[in-house]
Parts: C-alpha cells; sequence; structure tokens
C-alpha cells in the first residue's frame, strides 16, 4: 500500500535540515529512511527531485513523496546458535560474537546476523530500511563483539532509529590500545571522512566528512619487565561513525590490540612473557568490545540499559596482564 505525503514549510521551520524537518511533522519517520527516500531519487522539493538531505528550507517550501510498503526480503536462513540477552515483542538485545558481519555485503552473501534472524524467526522483524538488512538498527563490525539491538517491528525500527540519529543512546565499549593514553581521559572530537587511500577505511579529517565525539577514560595500564605497555580503556559514544573508536585511537597514536586495518608500528617487543605473546600474536580480532547498550523502549517507554562481560579470548589476556610481575 502506497500513501502520498505533502507537506508545507511554515516560518519556524526555515534552515532546517530537510530531514530533520520531515522528522519533525513525520516523527514515525527516521532521518535514516527519509535519507534513502533521497537517496532513491523519491522525494521532491518544490516539485524538484532533491539529491541531499542536508538541504536547508524556506517558509512555504513544499516537499512531496510516496511512502510505500516495505519490501519482504528474500534471504537464505543460516543455522546460528543466537545469544539473546533479552527479548520482547518489540526488539531483541543480542550478544555478538567477534568473527560474524551483521548483514550481508560483498563477500559476505549469507552466514550473517541477519541470516540468522531469518532462521530464528522471519516473520518478527522489521522491513523498512534496506531489504537486505531486515531488523537492522546500527551495526558493529565483523571483528567486533558486544551487544546490539534488533527491531522487531517498524514502529520499534523507527523509534530506535530516532535515538541514534538523535545521539540518546547509551553506548560503552571496552577495548585494549598500545601503549599509554595522554592525557589519560578526555574527549575525542573530529570530523570522520572516507580514506583518500584505501576506500574500505575512514580517517581523521579537521574540515570534511562527520562529526565525530568519543569520551574515553583509562581503566588499567599495564607496563611490567615481561610486558609490553598497553592500556584498558573504556569509551562512550556520542556519535556513531564507521569504525569511529578504532579510527580515533589511531589518531591518537594508540592503536587497539588486534587491530590489522588501523595499527601503527611498534618496536619488536623484547622479554616479552611467551604465552602472554602467543595470546596477543594469534588474536584473531580486535581488542574491542560493545559493552554497555541502553535506550528508550519503543513502545513501554521506560529506560533500560544492558551489560555484557568481555569474551574469553578477551578475557584470558587481561588475566595474563594482570597477573604479570606478581
Amino acid at each position: 500500500m502506497k500513501k502520498k505525503i505533502n507537506l508545507i514549510a511554515n516560518k519556524e521551520d526555515k534552515n532546517l535540515r530537510i530531514d530533520v524537518f520531515i522528522n519533525k511533522r513525520l516523527g514515525e519517520i527516521s532521518r535514516t529512511r527519509i535519507k534513502n527516500l533521497i537517496k532513491d531519487k523519491k522525494l521532491k522539493l518544490n516539485k524538484n527531485i532533491l539529491i541531499s538531505p542536508s538541504k536547508k528550507i524556506s517558509s512555504g517550501d513544499v516537499i512531496d513523496f510516496i511512502l510505500s510498503e516495505p519490501k519482504k526480503a528474500s534471504l537464505k536462513p543460516f543455522k546460528y546458535k543466537l545469544d539473546i540477552i533479552y527479548e520482547d515483542e518489540d526488539l531483541i538485545v543480542l550478544n555478538k560474537p567477534a568473527g560474524i558481519v551483521m548483514h550481508p555485503g560483498a563477500g559476505n552473501p549469507t552466514n550473517t546476523i541477519v541470516n540468522a534472524l531469518i532462521s530464528y524467526d522471519k516473520n518478527s522483524l522489521s522491513n523498512i530500511g534496506d531489504e537486505l538488512r531486515p531488523g537492522i538498527v546500527h551495526r558493529i563490525d565483523k571483528n567486533t563483539s558486544g551487544l546490539v539491538v534488533i527491531a522487531k517491528n517498524n514502529i520499534s525500527h523507527e523509534h530506535l532509529s530516532n535515538q541514534f540519529s538523535k545521539h540518546t543512546i547509551v553506548r560503552v565499549y571496552q577495548l585494549l590500545v598500545w601503549g599509554k593514553l595522554r592525557p589519560s581521559r578526555g574527549k575525542i572530537e573530529t570530523f570522520i571522512t572516507r580514506s583518500s587511500r584505501n576506500r574500505q577505511m575512514m580517517e581523521v579529517s579537521h574540515n570534511k566528512g562527520k562529526k565525530a565525539i568519543t569520551n574515553y577514560k583509562t581503566l588499567k595500564t599495564f607496563e611490567t619487565k615481561d610486558t609490553p605497555t598497553l592500556s584498558l580503556i573504556e569509551c562512550k559514544l556520542e556519535t556513531g561513525r564507521t569504525h569511529q573508536i578504532r579510527v580515533h585511537m589511531n589518531y591518537l597514536g594508540n592503536s587497539i590490540v588486534g587491530d590489522d586495518k588501523y595499527k601503527k608500528r611498534f618496536k619488536k617487543i623484547k622479554n616479552i612473557n611467551p604465552s602472554l605473546e602467543k595470546n596477543l600474536t594469534n588474536l584473531n580480532r580486535q581488542f574491542l568490545h560493545a559493552k554497555t547498550i541502553g535506550f528508550v523502549h519503543p513502545k513501554k517507554n521506560t529506560k533500560m540499559i544492558f551489560h555484557s562481560n568481555l569474551p574469553n579470548e578477551l578475557e584470558i589476556i587481561l588475566k595474563m596482564l594482570r597477573n604479570a610481575g606478581k
């Protein structure tokens, strides 16, 4: 079923971004969905096809678009045991392990979290986003572990997407980095854009891209005669840009242990504990874990917060570091 939408901007709407304006008028439509309509050339401003969601509107501007019923995804189910922390009729909070991607894409057509969700319950996922991403409101990287929230219906998807857009979602990560962070706590505030050297990577920019804000604090620094200098860090995100924490840590000169994309060259470590060296060398993921997620429930309107322990392969390394020198 299609629904024709016609909106006229008032004086108080002047200079609002068009995606902000539509979201303000029609709260059930997320800015992500609006951006997808613009990307697909399905939204008109004063009878002209709009190409940018950041376009500012003026009083009297007319916005037209047709809201279509979302497509049903045709995805192969993937038999995979999901670690579900919480579930109700509106959402799922799951603990994603490292080594599996969130949704199908180039090089990962089937064995993803989305395919596992299809196998788990194909009829209880939102379908207003990309048809290859039913239920997916946000993502974490393949080799990052931790908590993600999945939308089971379109109302929940819109509500959660709006919380992400407004940066009201609580997201806390734990990570292990090389060296010491100086200062030991602070706020990193930059722009992040796609790398000009490698289009699969991101980089810090001072004048282009999207604003990215990461709050960090050092929980513990490990520095003994038989260990390299490493620091356990907690990061709280204000924004959620692609590879944000990885890029920001690398920008500070303290790349994440196990991160093969964003890494600095370090001197060869001498006299390191052999067991610790083996675990660090064989770590086939970055030491980055989405420990906490918090949001307002889309229907109950209550605050919810969830926590996840570090997975075993990361906890083993921490235990070795804590015991070093004893």
